[in-house]
């Protein structure tokens, strides 16, 4: 008995490509062999030289737009104190966070509003921007951390991946001796460093408290990595 297929042109020409796909693409090419997966990394610790400090103030009442006012006016003045001193690539100034969302009573009802508003000051002038904190009276410090900037990371990261690169060749030819070959093929490798650590929280003990003497905040950057990975195969050869 022959069964009839049901399939429109139109999805057999399809299945039929779906079929060819599935096929090996090199069909009389023989199965690889020998072949090994290999990973090898390294790193280096290099002196931070970015600095960054997130400033933060928070206003509540019982009208919103009043809130919001009050959060516009602190931020608006924090702004122009650091803008005096801004300067690309040293002291550089941005505005974060700004919300103002309802405040709740236990009935449900709204009985009020809260907002924050945020300025964030980062560069590679530790001292200028240290400085600059103490002279901002109408935000708080909230976070403070370090890292790596582009220029610093890319100093290191072509001799970091050359160190990566020799222990994958030198752990390629061990293995390809330990396995009884003379040699070795690169099938395939990829590089890989990685990618900078976000910042960190300071220490309750070193942020700047409102009322606080014109002091500049304590800064040491302290050190960060850069690794560079190599993954990837290869055949051992005769």
């Amino acid at each position: 008995m022959t069964i009839q297929s049901k399939l429109s042109p139109l999805a057999a020409v399809a299945a039929f490509a779906a079929a060819l796909a599935a096929e090996p693409a090199l069909a009389n090419e023989p199965p690889l062999q020998n072949v090994v997966s290999l990973s090898a990394s390294a790193t280096v610790e290099v002196n931070k030289d970015l600095l960054n400090v997130t400033l933060s103030t928070t206003r509540e009442g019982t009208d919103a737009g009043t809130v919001q006012a009050q959060l516009k006016q602190a931020l608006d003045a924090a702004l122009a104190e650091a803008k005096r001193v801004a300067k690309p690539g040293d002291i550089e100034v941005h505005t974060g966070n700004f919300s103002l969302f309802p405040r709740y009573s236990q009935k449900g009802g709204i009985n009020g509003w809260q907002g924050t508003a945020e300025l964030v000051v980062e560069g590679k002038d530790i001292p200028g921007i240290a400085a600059l904190t103490a002279k901002i009276s109408t935000l708080t410090i909230a976070r403070v951390g370090s890292n790596l900037s582009r220029e610093q990371r890319e100093k290191v990261e072509a001799d970091v991946a050359a160190q990566a690169i020799a222990r994958y060749r030198a752990k390629a030819a061990e293995y390809a001796k330990q396995f009884g070959f003379s040699s070795y093929v690169l099938r395939e490798v990829n590089i890989g460093s990685n990618e900078p650590v976000m910042y960190a929280a300071a220490p309750m003990a070193r942020m700047k408290t409102m009322g606080a003497a014109d002091e500049s905040l304590p800064v040491e950057l302290g050190k960060g990595s850069v690794t560079v990975s190599v993954n990837g195969s290869v055949q051992m050869t005769k």
